[in-house]
């Protein structure tokens, strides 16, 4: 039983003695961000306050009074602080047998918050138009995409990846316009794709003059460059849905066929209009032009209609970027207007990304290619360098940076403190020194502040985890794993694991430490997907 568990059924026990019932589920322990505020801290004295009737710091004082005279393993003082809270004060075998808990546990348990509870999502993301080769501007939350879903995955929900391919449409026709210009060596029009690749598809295109299939030849060979892009990322996506399907199988007429039931259709000005006003948007949307063209919107509803009420997810998550900030009201609207709820659909909308002395435009052609970037930096520099921030933050990436391997390379630095660990048991193999069982080890003697700060933060791991899937916020696990690997490349250069000088005994302790810390390296470079090196 964790350490964590064991104080918070010691919480529920002690206010049952003060006749004061909480549920398990309701007892909250945090690490506290200031050491002074102890090893961990509850509100269930806030909580329970009100129905107890009471003030909440006279229930922390009682509380914290009974805590201390059950004499709980581990702890050596109880404390109230602030309007209610209770700190807990551990003596340092707590962290001894957490360490325990995280070898026993291993890579595949240790940091597995049930959390989910078998919840079906899917995941869309990345989506990009097959107009062109993947860019920075939208390939670049591709990671946090993959990342989220590896998160959730850890935490029990049950993860669908899938990329909506927008292979029709008047796009489709300006491209395959574009593909035709340049194979009769004219001027590509002034609004068409403008790109280098638009000329070498032009030169392997063999069909007609038909606008259309020019399109659908180019966009399909351009797919196939996206694919293989993300492939170079570890970027799978268990879908790849066809938007061109959606509006060929009457889905789109079935999906405004449903709103008109609701009474939520009306025809103004030649058009077919959704009254989404009366289901949280700003105004009406158009769902058919006057031409009879069907509008993104009535096609992005059909889809989501078919996720939801087809497919039968529970949660969507469509990850867009800042650009799409506009649809996320009226896609909102039309799914509650279908008969969802509409927090069942989550919209996250990724910042933009600027790269350092560089310029993009897709159409002009003048754009920095996804593939560029990945051999310049390396996939997995690509992958972590996309995760460092929350993505409703704007990036500004200088490659010359990422590509010095240095301490101050935010990669470089993490993926060296596996590789270190890789050497040390290397070494200890190469010595004849066999690692004893855990059991027989006296981890007693890890009382350095390097090595108890390797604990604390190891310790923290499936909190992280926890808050990353919760929060849809995979950068909490990327900070955490450069945080960890910071206080391992100070406990390498502080604390010798295999020297003459240290003791059989401490080397052995130190040994289980540094397995310990490899665990949550490589569970949390495997979320982030980003290798995890034997050697560098």
């Amino acid at each position: 039983m964790t350490t964590e568990r064991r104080l918070a059924d010691g919480i529920v026990a002690a206010l049952a003695s003060l006749q004061i019932p909480i549920e398990l589920q309701e007892v909250q322990l945090v690490r506290p961000v200031r050491p002074e505020h102890g090893d961990w801290s509850t509100n269930a004295a806030l909580v329970v306050a009100k129905s107890a009737g009471r003030a909440p710091r006279e229930v922390a004082g009682d509380l914290a009074a009974v805590l201390q005279a059950a004499s709980m393993d581990d702890v050596v003082a109880v404390e109230v602080a602030g309007p209610g809270f209770v700190n807990f004060r551990l003596a340092n075998s707590w962290l001894h047998q957490a360490l325990r808990e995280v070898i026993e546990a291993g890579t595949k348990s240790y940091a597995t918050p049930e959390l989910g509870g078998g919840e079906r999502v899917q995941i869309e993301f990345v989506s990009a138009n097959p107009t062109g080769p993947l860019h920075v501007g939208n390939g670049w939350l591709g990671s946090y995409g993959d990342a989220l879903g590896r998160v959730m995955s850890r935490c029990g929900w049950k993860v669908k990846r899938e990329f909506y391919v927008n292979d029709t449409g008047g796009q489709i026709r300006l491209l395959g316009e574009s593909l035709l210009a340049r194979r009769r060596g004219e001027v590509v029009p002034e609004e068409g794709y403008q790109g280098e690749y638009v000329t070498q598809l032009a030169q392997d295109y063999e069909g007609s003059d038909d606008i259309v299939e020019a399109g659908r030849f180019a966009s399909e060979a351009i797919l196939r460059n996206i694919r293989a892009t993300l492939d170079r990322l570890d970027i799978r996506f268990d879908d790849w849905y066809s938007q061109a399907s959606i509006e060929e199988s009457g889905q789109v007429a079935e999906t405004i066929e449903i709103f008109r039931q609701r009474g939520l259709v009306y025809e103004a000005d030649g058009a077919i209009w959704l009254r989404s006003t009366e289901v949280g948007d700003s105004r009406d949307r158009v769902l058919i032009r006057t031409n009879g063209d069907v509008t993104y919107l009535a096609g992005d509803l059909a889809y989501h209609r078919d996720k939801f009420l087809v497919r039968k997810f529970d949660r969507v998550i469509d990850i867009f970027g800042a650009d799409h900030h506009g649809q996320v009201a009226s896609l909102k609207a039309g799914v509650a207007a279908l008969g969802i709820e509409s927090d069942k659909l989550e919209i996250r909308l990724g910042q933009l990304v600027n790269i350092v002395g560089r310029r993009m435009s897709k159409r002009s052609g003048n754009f920095i290619k996804l593939d560029s970037v990945i051999d310049e930096m390396g996939a997995d520099a690509t992958r972590l360098l996309s995760l460092l921030n929350s993505i409703d933050q704007a990036t500004t990436l200088d490659l010359e940076l990422v590509k010095r391997r240095s301490m101050e390379n935010p990669v470089f630095y993490v993926q060296y403190a596996h590789a270190r660990i890789a050497s040390i048991d290397r070494k200890r193999r190469e010595r004849g020194i066999e690692r004893i069982p855990i059991s027989e080890a006296k981890l007693g003697l890890l009382v350095h502040d390097r090595e108890l700060e390797l604990m604390r933060c190891l310790v923290d791991l499936p909190r992280v985890v926890g808050e990353a899937a919760k929060e849809r916020a995979p950068h909490k696990v990327t900070n955490w794993v450069r945080l960890l690997a910071g206080e391992f490349h100070g406990f390498y250069h502080d604390c010798r694991v295999l020297s003459e000088e240290v003791p059989p005994e401490l080397t052995q302790a130190r040994l289980w430490l540094v397995e310990g810390v490899q665990i949550g390296l490589a569970i949390a470079l495997d979320l982030l997907g980003v290798r995890a090196p034997e050697a560098m």
